[in-house]
This record gives structure tokens, C-alpha cells and sequence, in this order.
């Protein structure tokens, strides 16, 4: 059937960064489930031993704010599956309030927060696309997808200054990288979560209090659920997306169709 080629991921080679957790396993689980050979990457030595996913997956602990580290992740995919498809450039981390929050706004940032915020969330997925890149360029082929946000492309009192910040150079990256690697056969795109019930905020799920404020913003009345971005996920790794690179693409519940946010 054409629907089962155009999404056919079996056999596909993939790292997901930041995967033992949120997005991140949403993004691995959905593409095992399909049939991909999946390595999940996290700096979280225990959850990774916690998962329980069925599939073709292996795990490696990570820091990407390591270069290192994430060319050897890199590295260890490409010689336990024999190369390497699409890399999620995926692991975030979130440690400053909104200006909106006691204690957040320009007065409030921490100095040792903000350098690690830049370290995961930008410096991270620039160490991930370089270490893809190096693979995939000359194979001629290649998927590279970048977890961004909505915080990086307007502006969100409810998130800190660090993460607006590495969100919105994370996106001016993925578009370079698209612009660059195209040539190559290489795809390059970002996904731009809005209000997703993860723990990237101090590792616990967002209260009651903070999911109404997060609901006020969003046209379709809630937070959304890390399984509501398995489809884009399937698509983005998948033949059906072969004329996309360089999009940014929102799952924000309609959230930016707004002029503000609050």
C-alpha cells in the first residue's frame, strides 16, 4: 500500500538525545514500534536502565554538553547497526523561571544556570548536528531533526531567559545546517513543541496552577501530551518527507496563532 511506503521506517538507523524521558521516548518508542533500530541517549544512567521499550534499541549515557561524548555516541550507533539514517537531536533541559515567576526575569539569572542551559540545549544539539553531519554528509544521505520550541520563535514570559535564548539560536542553526547539507541529501528540520506535559522544568510534571496558565495561552484549551508528536516524528524520519528540510515546524496546540501569549 502506498500509506505503508510513504511511512515505512523499518530498518532505519536512529539516535534519539534525551530519550529516556518526555519527547524524547515518544520519539524513540514510536519509531521501534514502526521497526526502526533505535539507540536512546540520555544523561540519566538510571532511567535509561528503567525503560522498558520492545524493538531493535540499545541505550548509551550521555552528556551533550560533551562533544566528546556525542561523537562517541555517534560513533557506537554507526558501528552497532552498520550506519546511521536520522539522528534527534532531541536532550533540553529547562533550570530558570519566566519573568512572570517570583524571582525570574533579568535579576534572576543565575550565572552557573544559564552557562548549563546553553551547554544542553544549544551547545548540545550544535555537538549532535556536527557529529550527524559527519556521517551523513559523505553517505550522501541523512535525517537530522532538532528539538526547538515556541519559546524561540516569539517571546514567552513563562519560560527563562537561557531557554528562549538556545531555543532561538537552535533554530537559526537548523535552517544553516538545512541550507548547507542539502546538497548532500541530507534533511534538516526542527520541531517547535508549545505546552508539552514533560519534566523538563525541575523533573517534575507541571500542578495543577501551572497547567491553567499554560491552558489560558493555547487556543485548544490544554497542555499536550508527549504521544501527540509521534506522528510528525514517524513522518520527519520517514520517505514521506523527503521535500521537507529547513522547517520549523510548531505542535503547540495553536498557540502561536495568538499575538501574545498571556
Amino acid at each position: 500500500m502506498v500509506a505503508e511506503r510513504l511511512f515505512d521506517v523499518r530498518g532505519t538507523r536512529v539516535v534519539v538525545t534525551g530519550a529516556a524521558s518526555g519527547l524524547g521516548f515518544a520519539m524513540a518508542e514510536v519509531l521501534a514500534q514502526a521497526g526502526a533500530r533505535v539507540t536512546l541517549a540520555d544523561v540519566d544512567a538510571a532511567a535509561l536502565e528503567r525503560l522498558e521499550l520492545e524493538g531493535d534499541v540499545r541505550t548509551q549515557v550521555v552528556d551533550v554538553a560533551d562533544a566528546g561524548q556525542v561523537d562517541a555516541l555517534i560513533d557506537g550507533a554507526v558501528a552497532a547497526y552498520g550506519g546511521l539514517d536520522v539522528v534527534f537531536a532531541n536532550a533540553g533541559i529547562s533550570l530558570e523561571p519566566g519573568f512572570k515567576d517570583p524571582g525570574g526575569g533579568l535579576a534572576g539569572i543565575d550565572p552557573e544556570q544559564w552557562r548549563r542551559v546553553i551547554a544542553v540545549d544549544f551547545d548540545g544539539v550544535m555537538a549532535t548536528l556536527r557529529a550527524a553531519a559527519r556521517v551523513m554528509k559523505p553517505q550522501g544521505s541523512g535525517r537530522i531533526v532538532v528539538t526547538a520550541s515556541t519559546a524561540g520563535l516569539r517571546t514567552d514570559p513563562m519560560v527563562g531567559y537561557s531557554y528562549a535564548t538556545a531555543k532561538a539560536a537552535v533554530i537559526a542553526a537548523t535552517r544553516q545546517a538545512a541550507l548547507e547539507l542539502a546538497p548532500h541529501g541530507v534533511l534538516v528540520n526542527a520541531l517547535a513543541p508549545g505546552a508539552i506535559r514533560t519534566r523538563i522544568g525541575g523533573g517534575v510534571l507541571p500542578g495543577p496552577e501551572i497547567e491553567r496558565m499554560w491552558a489560558d495561552t493555547i487556543p485548544l484549551g490544554r497542555m499536550g501530551e508527549p504521544e501527540e508528536i509521534k506522528g510528525l516524528v514517524l513522518l520527519l524520519a520517514s520517505p514521506a518527507s523527503s521535500y521537507i528540510t529547513g522547517a520549523i515546524l510548531p505542535v503547540d496546540g495553536g498557540a502561536l496563532t495568538r499575538s501574545h501569549t498571556l
